[in-house]
């Protein structure tokens, strides 16, 4: 149930023109995904039909796909997430890397952002405006830290945004629905990878989900 104040968003469905939408996969990477990364996310197993699915329905309508990898230069003297965080993300190291999973692509992009949001001091919007790109399908880990984080400043920055609710995996269940109920009512569309994958291919109306888990 809505609380008084979200119930006052707008209930607009999203449809997707794939000459202006980029796909932006958020830290799929070793680091976050695969044994002998030094902060495994669990379960990045369950994330993998929804986002090939939806990298697939990219590739096959001319939508670019963009890997957005965290990393961090060693001996800096403080690091904004290594504050907060157990150091991880080592620029140059396989800990960087998009997992393989995913068979990302030379005619791919990709992005290197130094803090949780993929926009903040990278030139991902630059890269978008390029493009031509004013619609954005975000998705990855972690739900409530870097997809958030990115998705955030992507609305600030004047780009729609669709979140597809099953190709992201959150810190906990509560952390999951909380911010994706978050993002519907506030920041963008939430919908399921089958549908958003459709809606590239055929421009169907991707209505909001507001997400309760």
């Amino acid at each position: 149930m809505d609380d008084v104040f979200s119930a006052h968003r707008r209930n607009e469905d999203a449809v997707l023109d794939p000459a202006k939408t980029a796909v932006i996969v958020v830290d799929m990477i070793n680091e976050f995904c695969k044994p002998g990364g030094r902060m495994v996310l669990p379960g990045y197993e369950a994330l993998m039909p929804a986002q090939k699915a939806l990298v697939a329905a990219a590739r096959s309508n001319g939508v670019p796909v963009i890997w957005v990898v965290d990393s961090h230069r060693k001996n800096m003297r403080r690091d904004r997430e290594w504050v907060k965080r157990t150091p991880h993300c080592v620029e140059n190291t396989w800990a960087t890397e998009v997992i393989d999973d995913l068979e990302p692509q030379e005619t791919d992009i990709t992005v290197v952002k130094h803090r949780y949001s993929a926009f903040f001091q990278t030139d991902l919007d630059l890269v978008l405006k390029d493009m031509l790109i004013g619609q954005i399908v975000v998705f990855g880990v972690v739900t409530n830290i870097c997809v958030r984080s990115t998705v955030h400043d992507g609305f600030f920055l004047g780009y729609d945004i669709v979140v597809p609710h099953d190709a992201c995996a959150a810190t906990g269940a509560r952390e999951h629905a909380s911010t994706l109920y978050d993002i519907a009512t506030h920041f963008g569309t939430v919908s399921d990878a089958a549908t958003i994958a459709a809606a590239i291919a055929g421009g169907v109306a991707i209505p909001n989900q507001v997400f309760e888990g």
